[in-house]
C-alpha cells in the first residue's frame, strides 16, 4: 500500500468474525471501518491525535501567579538556539525549564518559534490564547499580559501562536526592530532566576531579537552525522550581534541531544563537538528516548510524564549543571 492519509486497503474477513469485530469496540479495527454487507475491511491511515486531552492547562493571568518563596538574584536570560531544525531545541526548552523549576528556581519560558511547540508541549491550547509573544513584539503589549503563570512547578510561559509566523516580515519596517524582545524581557529582570528563549530554526529577525535579548546561548546539537552543519553560520551571526548590538553575548553551553551510547557514531560526534567547543560542552548528554518523544503529546515535560526515567534524570542533571555554571 502506498503511503498517504487518504489511502485505503480492502481486506476480506470471514463472515463468522464480522459480528465479533463489529460488537467489540476495543477491537483492533474500528467498527466504522468495516463494511458488514461486503465483508471488506477498510484500513485507513490517519494523522496522529493528541493522546490525553485532559492535560490541557488552565490559562490564568499573571496576577494569579503563586507567590515566590525565595529571593531572586541575578536573572539569567538564555537563548536556546540552533538554525538546524530537529535537534531538540523545543524539547530542551520545555524540559530544562521544568527541571529548573523542580529545583526551586523561578523560570520563564518564552516561545519565540512560530510553530509553538513549547506552548503545545506544555499542554497550553493555542486556540484559547488571547495574548502571545507576537502582541508583545509588534503591538507594544506589556509582556506580563502575555505570561501564563504556573504551567508547571515554578514555571511560567509566554506562548506563541500562528500569528508569529508573520512577525519576520512585519518587523522589517519597525523602529528598533532588533531590540523589541530585549526591551520586553529586560523589564522582568529580578522577577525570575532564569528566562529561557526557545528560538526558531532560522537566522531571521526573530532569532536576532533573541540574540540581542540574551545574556548567553545554549546550543543543542544532535548526535548525528551532520551535527556541526550550520553551527559555523550561527557563530558568525553571534559574533556580528556581539560586535554591534550585544557585547556581553557568549556561549553558555553546548548540549548533546539524542545520544545513544551503544553506537560508535554518537561517541564520535561527541568527541568531535568537544574538540570544537571545548569545556563549553555539558557533561550530561540527553539520551535518545521514546518517553521524551511521547511527553509533548500529553502536554507534559518529561519530569512529569516519566519522572524516574532516564530522560527525566538527564534533564535534572543538566539543570544542576546550568545552576552550577552560574
Amino acid at each position: 500500500m502506498s503511503k498517504g492519509f487518504n489511502n485505503e486497503q480492502h481486506t476480506e474477513i470471514p463472515s463468522n468474525d464480522r459480528h465479533n469485530m463489529s460488537s467489540n469496540p476495543n477491537g483492533q479495527i474500528p467498527v466504522e471501518d468495516i463494511d458488514l454487507e461486503s465483508g471488506k475491511v477498510v484500513i485507513r491511515e490517519v494523522a496522529p491525535q493528541v493522546e490525553n486531552v485532559s492535560s490541557v492547562r488552565e490559562i490564568k493571568n499573571y496576577s494569579e501567579k503563586k507567590p515566590v518563596n525565595h529571593v531572586i538574584g541575578q536573572t539569567r536570560i538564555i537563548a536556546i538556539i540552533n538554525q538546524k531544525g530537529g535537534v531538540g531545541k523545543s524539547t530542551t526548552a520545555i524540559n530544562l525549564a521544568a527541571a529548573l523549576g523542580n529545583l526551586g528556581k523561578q523560570v520563564l519560558l518564552v516561545d519565540l518559534d512560530p510553530q509553538g511547540n513549547s506552548t503545545s508541549g506544555l499542554g497550553v491550547e493555542k486556540a484559547l490564547i488571547d495574548t502571545c509573544i507576537y502582541d508583545v513584539l509588534l503591538s507594544d503589549v506589556p509582556i506580563k499580559e502575555a505570561i501564563i503563570p504556573d504551567v508547571c512547578k515554578d514555571l511560567d510561559l509566554v506562548p506563541a501562536t500562528i500569528n508569529l509566523a508573520g512577525a519576520e516580515v512585519e518587523l522589517v519596517t519597525e523602529m528598533a526592530r532588533e531590540n523589541r524582545l530585549k526591551d520586553a524581557v529586560g523589564s522582568l529582570r529580578g522577577n525570575y532566576d532564569y528566562i529561557l528563549i526557545d528560538c526558531p530554526p532560522s537566522l531571521g529577525l526573530l532569532t536576532v531579537n533573541a540574540l540581542v535579548a540574551a545574556d548567553k546561548l545554549l546550543i543543542p546539537i544532535q548526535c548525528e552525522f551532520y551535527a556541526l552543519e550550520g553551527v559555523t553560520k550561527l557563530l558568525e551571526s553571534m559574533k556580528r550581534v556581539k560586535t554591534r548590538l550585544n557585547p556581553k553575548l557568549d556561549i553558555f553551553g553546548v548540549l548533546m541531544t539524542m545520544y545513544d551510547g551503544r553506537t560508535t557514531l554518537s561517541k564520535q560526534v561527541v568527541e568531535e563537538v568537544k574538540n570544537y567547543f571545548g569545556k563549553t560542552v555539558f557533561d550530561t548528554p540527553i539520551p535518545r528516548s521514546v518517553k521524551i518523544s511521547e511527553a509533548p503529546s500529553f502536554g507534559m515535560p518529561i519530569t512529569e510524564y516519566d519522572p524516574l526515567g532516564k530522560g527525566s534524570i538527564a534533564y535534572m542533571e543538566l539543570a544542576k549543571e546550568v545552576i552550577n555554571r552560574g
